[in-house]
């Protein structure tokens, strides 16, 4: 064995891992440096800002249902171009105001979409979606 400093069948007693050591700890710093950089602008988030609990959020509530029919704000509309002029003119009465989209399960995407789409051409850019939760997924974290 070429560069071998060790006789043949005598076993090795000790290893030397500060090399190894050393590698692993530049690796978790640029780890944790990158990752930081990335996570930082992959998931922009507009959360909400308040020093006293006293100022309530308005809320523009779309409601897509399996069966056809589309609430706004509880009141049943037609078609998107509804969903539009109402979010227009909740945009007039308040500029602050944010949209929660629940669509059923059964709900095609393209309705939720032609939805959302509508929302943003009336110039709300905060939309949220409404869910329902669920219990946790049985042995997940293996």
């Amino acid at each position: 064995m070429a560069g071998s400093s060790h006789r043949r069948g005598v076993p090795i007693t000790g290893i030397n891992v500060t090399p190894l050591v050393d590698i692993v700890l530049v690796l978790l710093i640029i780890f944790m440096v990158t990752a930081k950089l990335v996570v930082s602008n992959a998931i922009p988030m507009d959360l909400p800002k308040a020093a006293t609990g006293g100022e309530v959020q308005q809320v523009f509530s779309v409601s897509l249902a399996a069966d056809g029919s589309t609430l706004v704000d509880g009141e049943t509309v037609e078609d998107v171009q509804a969903i539009f002029k109402s979010a227009k003119a909740a945009l007039e009465r308040s500029a602050e105001v944010r949209a929660v989209v629940q669509a059923d399960g059964e709900v095609p995407h393209r309705r939720v979409m032609a939805a959302v789409d509508a929302l943003r051409q009336a110039g709300l850019a905060r939309i949220a979606f409404g869910v329902d939760p669920a219990p946790p997924i049985e042995g997940g974290g293996e």
